[in-house]
């Protein structure tokens, strides 16, 4: 398997060969769609309405176009990766992230070095669980402070940070966009049979911390096996020796900031449903307030900001490149297709292998199409009358499609969110991929079991 990961392309490469794959899929596969109708505002598709249309395959200008339409879309993710790295670099700029860490390691003692990275992986997998995804982003770089701090690398901050968040959202048993969306879609009492899926959860967030544990440990015996050699840690690392943080009024006063910030998201996010144009608002108000607390000169602004954009570049640049796969597949019109061709394959299976199947078909359908809700609207009133047709529960049937959509997200190209937050840890996608595949093949394993579990039970509404 390692020498497989090891021939990854560069993640361009890797996202270039997905769009030339969506353009020869439109080519040989025929282009269909359902009946969709409105539910919540949102459309969503009519089960058995599936139907064949006039094939329309993808020239050549139209696959380019599929760039700049990507980036179109996707530039609400875009500018979150931006806003969030200008905030971070007027606070790395003033230095109070640094002392704060540096104050908190000196406290703690490096001696339980391995007990603050276990701690970290389950409070980042609770951001996940309990507060959404995307909202997490300016979270990332605290965990590449802490990293470095206590001997690690970028690699292993982005395991404490992008895989806990990862795995808690994508296996939280209150998640709203695909928990909560497909409960609406099979009428089921909302967030009901949170027990099993909390278990779930629980075990994917102890295998992630697990496995950050064993790659720490082995790249502290060795830091030549480390996975991050090479990647600048400008910024990220504590520029004196422990003994000497601590913490000024000024300090106290950034992090005060940093945190009011933070709640007043989760308010929002709460309360008023805000999403990731509030949210990265709220990022540019706390650059400019901590551009104001630390009596930042209009020079020193403009080149704060450049720089800070400069460094997160490369990453918005993949997030709207990765979404032009999805564009591509929506233009040649064969999105249903392949969901239609999917469902259609697990018919006639025992129940067991319908259920774990489905887990499959779902994995797929991620890479489609990302977003959580928006594959709950377009695959599950599909997938439903397949389940109840072998066997299975409806809950069963929302499980299943939860993990295929949440554990895929590990390896999905083309989510943006994932992206982002590699971006913000400087960690290539393709070296991502050689740090986390045998992790996500491990949570995958583990929740196919809790599926046959789910199965085996009868697996109802509460």
């Amino acid at each position: 398997m390692n020498k497989w990961l090891k021939l990854l392309p560069h993640p361009v490469v890797m996202i270039s060969g997905m769009l030339l794959l969506a353009a020869l899929l439109s080519y040989v596969m025929p282009a269909g769609k359902f009946e969709r109708v409105e539910m919540d505002g949102r459309q969503t598709v009519v089960a058995g309405s599936f139907k064949y249309i006039d094939s329309d395959p993808l020239s050549l200008m139209d696959l380019f176009m599929c760039l700049p339409l990507g980036f179109k879309t996707a530039v609400d993710i875009i500018f979150i990766v931006m806003a969030s790295g200008i905030m971070f670099g007027f606070m790395e700029k003033s230095g109070s992230i640094e002392n704060a860490i540096g104050t908190l390691i000196k406290t703690l003692g490096l001696k339980r070095k391995y007990l603050i990275v276990v701690v970290m992986t389950f409070v980042f997998g609770s951001l996940g669980v309990f507060v959404g995804y995307e909202n997490n982003i300016a979270m990332i770089p605290v965990a590449c402070l802490l990293s470095l701090a206590i001997g690690g690398d970028l690699m292993l901050a982005a395991g404490i940070s992008v895989g806990a968040i990862t795995v808690g959202f994508g296996l939280s048993p209150v998640n709203p966009y695909t928990i909560g969306t497909g409960h609406r879609i099979a009428e089921l009492p909302l967030f009901s049979g949170y027990g099993l899926r909390s278990i779930l959860c629980f075990c994917g967030l102890a295998v992630m911390a697990f496995y950050n544990v064993r790659y720490f440990m082995k790249i502290t015996k060795d830091p030549g096996k480390g996975m991050s050699a090479g990647i600048d840690t400008h910024g990220f690392t504590l520029s004196k020796p422990l003994d000497n943080y601590s913490m000024s009024s000024r300090d106290y006063l950034i992090i005060l900031i940093f945190f009011t910030g933070i709640g007043v998201i989760l308010n929002g996010v709460f309360s008023h449903h805000w999403f990731i144009n509030q949210i990265s608002a709220i990022f540019c108000i706390m650059a400019v307030a901590v551009a104001l607390v630390c009596r930042t000169t209009s020079a020193d602004f403009g080149k704060t900001v450049l720089r800070s954009v400069s460094e997160v570049a490369p990453g918005a640049f993949m997030v709207g490149f990765a979404n032009s796969v999805k564009v591509a597949l929506e233009t040649a019109q064969i999105s249903d297709t392949i969901a239609y061709y999917l469902s259609e394959s697990l018919m006639n299976l025992p129940v067991s292998l319908t259920a774990i199947g489905m887990v499959g078909a779902q994995s797929l359908m991620n890479f489609v199409i990302p977003s959580g809700s928006g594959q709950a609207l377009a695959t599950l009133p599909v997938m439903i009358p397949v389940g109840e047709l072998t066997g299975m529960t409806r809950q069963t049937t929302i499980l299943a499609f939860q993990i295929g959509d949440g554990v895929s997200n590990l390896v999905n190209p083309s989510l943006g969110g994932i992206v982002a937050m590699l971006s913000m840890c400087r960690i290539p996608f393709d070296r991502w991929m050689r740090f986390i595949f045998p992790l996500f093949i491990l949570v995958l394993l583990i929740s196919t079991v809790f599926v046959v579990i789910s199965v085996k039970i009868r697996y109802g509404p509460f």
